[in-house]
Order: C-alpha cells, then structure tokens, then sequence
C-alpha cells in the first residue's frame, strides 16, 4: 500500500513553493503528482540603498499555486521534488515606484498546502511556510 514516507515544503529563490518528497510502496509504475497551495506575495518599492522609504507603495497579491509531474517508480518508491509553475500573480500595474526605486518581491507565504498521488488516491498535507527576501 502506497504511503508518503517525508515531505518537506520550502520557497526556492524565485519565490516558487517547493516539495521534495519520498512516498513508499509503490509498485514499478509511473506515478502522477499534484501539489496545490494559496499564497500571498509581499512587494514593496527599494531605493538604490536597500531601503524602503515611508511610503504606501507596497502591494499584496494572493492566487491559488499549483504544480506537478508524473516520476517512474524505482523499487516501489518515488523520491523527487515538485515545484510550483511560477504562476504566482504579479503585482498590478497600480504601483508606482519613485524615480531611482525598484519594485522587490519582500516576503511570499503559502498554505494550505496539499502534494497529491493521484494514481493511488493518497494525498499529504504540510504545514504553512514562508520565506523573507528582503530584511527591512
């Protein structure tokens, strides 16, 4: 009977949630996979020094995320990793950055998060994460 040995959820450098997992007891087969989360993006406007100036141009964006792929079983077991498609919602066009400020992506936060095998109808849920990219 199939069974999620591990599975860790992280945030790559480009914001994407991550899954590295190790589900046991498979047979030789190929194996479909589905990680689904909501998250929220936190932007906000840097000046050249790093700096966020006193102002309201900062922006949250949340959307639903997904991901997946189908892995070849290798004696009864997948260990792999999934990523989210780098769908996450951009900031909208409202947000205007001074002159010499750039818009950074601050802080991103998934969860609810879910990896599914959809082959054998099992399915792990993980705990909240985030990540910060910017320190104020």
């Amino acid at each position: 009977m199939a069974f999620f040995q591990s599975a860790i959820a992280s945030i790559n450098s480009a914001g994407d949630l991550c899954v590295a997992f190790d589900e046991r007891g498979l047979g030789n087969e190929d194996i479909d996979y589905v990680l689904t989360a909501d998250g929220v993006a936190f932007f906000e406007c840097r000046n050249r020094g790093g700096h966020n100036p006193a102002a309201s141009n900062k922006e949250s964006v949340s959307g639903f995320v997904s991901g997946g792929g189908t892995f070849s079983s290798r004696n009864g077991r997948v260990r792999e990793t999934i990523c989210t498609d780098g769908e996450f919602p951009a900031p909208s066009d409202d947000i205007n950055c001074g002159q010499g400020q750039r818009l950074v992506l601050v802080r991103v936060e998934y969860s609810d998060i879910l990896l599914e095998d959809t082959t054998n109808n099992i399915s792990i849920r993980l705990p909240n994460v985030s990540r910060d990219f910017v320190t104020s």
